[in-house]
């Protein structure tokens, strides 16, 4: 059955780019359209969708609240259609706290030419996100108990590299905000867009006992920090002298991406070994397999997201068949076993 998907968007043109693009893939069908929330409303309930495109910016009222009540009310996936400028960044991750699964970058400029360019990326976000499991908003958002680490255990030296993808803003929020400052250092591989990993690091920073930075290249891996990979940059784990360092760089994306989640666990995988920790995420593709398979033959744990607790169980289910994986747990028990590790 192709995926039926109603598009919002106040803009008409938009609209009909949308639908264009959409409707040339066999495995989809707009359904529909609708210029503002309100619209949409009744539309969800006639046309019953299996996926909603949504833009921000709207009038009556605006995306993000529209987002926060249709996922208390009916959890839906829903591809935020988001703007590549600061706040249109800063809206996008609020969009994907309150429950989106995956959001597309709308041009600001050759609207047109702009879109046509997003169309195979646009499609495989919709398909991608008619097979994630949205929670209602109340169940997400019950609070778990801050972690402790044992005092006597100590973190110098240890790394947790963790890989995601789509669904993986959310997930490493409720992750990362239940970690105490004495936490083992923490490289992340979000796949994002350049311009917006500067505005999740923050955001997580405000949140969060750790200091959550966007990585710079030669800066030394601390205990009690998260390093985020810039979007569009590969990040890597160096030795410098007795201690780790993040490196940066430009090379070709690997599984498809850069920054790529198998760059950064074949990197901890070399120089860290024993000393660390991979943990798997959510998200669509491979990316990660390989590099979580290099961190297991190195000797590190290797921990994979359950399907359950899964948004996407793209990229960990691929680690699991490649034989990666030595345990797969629900997200609360994954961050648990972070602060276990000496």
């Amino acid at each position: 059955m192709p995926v039926k998907v109603l598009v919002i968007d106040d803009s008409a043109l938009i609209r009909q780019l949308l639908t264009e693009l959409l409707s040339r893939d066999p495995g989809i069908t707009v359904v529909g359209t609708a210029p503002d929330p309100i619209i949409a409303r009744d539309r969800i309930k006639a046309l019953s969708p299996d996926v909603l495109t949504l833009d921000i910016e709207m009038p009556r009222m605006d995306g993000l609240s529209f987002l926060e009540r249709l996922m208390a009310l009916r959890p839906m996936p829903v591809v935020v259609i988001s703007t590549l400028t600061q706040k249109g960044a800063e809206a996008a991750l609020r969009a994907m706290e309150l429950g989106a699964v995956d959001y597309v970058p709308k041009p600001l400029i050759d609207i047109r030419s702009g879109m046509l360019e997003l169309g195979a990326e646009l499609v495989a976000k919709v398909k991608a996100a008619a097979a994630a499991r949205p929670q209602a908003r109340q169940a997400r958002t019950q609070a778990s108990a801050p972690l402790q680490v044992d005092p006597r255990l100590s973190t110098a030296g240890r790394i947790v590299a963790i890989g995601a993808s789509t669904g993986g803003v959310e997930t490493l929020q409720r992750m990362i905000t239940r970690l105490p400052a004495t936490t083992p250092a923490l490289l992340v591989t979000q796949h994002m867009p350049a311009g917006f990993t500067s505005s999740f690091a923050r955001r997580l920073d405000a949140q969060c006992a750790m200091t959550v930075t966007e990585a710079e290249d030669g800066r030394r891996v601390m205990p009690g920090h998260v390093y985020i990979a810039p979007g569009a940059r590969h990040l890597e784990l160096v030795r410098d002298g007795a201690h780790f360092a993040c490196r940066l760089h430009d090379g070709a994306p690997v599984s498809g991406h850069r920054p790529s989640v198998d760059v950064l666990f074949a990197s901890v995988a070399a120089v860290a070994g024993r000393a660390a920790m991979g943990i798997i995420l959510t998200g669509m593709g491979r990316d990660g397999a390989a590099g979580l398979l290099e961190m297991r033959r190195a000797g590190a744990r290797t921990l994979g997201q359950s399907e359950a607790s899964c948004v996407i169980y793209g990229m960990p289910k691929a680690a699991m068949q490649a034989g990666a994986v030595e345990l797969e747990m629900p997200l609360d028990r994954l961050t648990e076993e972070i602060v276990t590790l000496q």
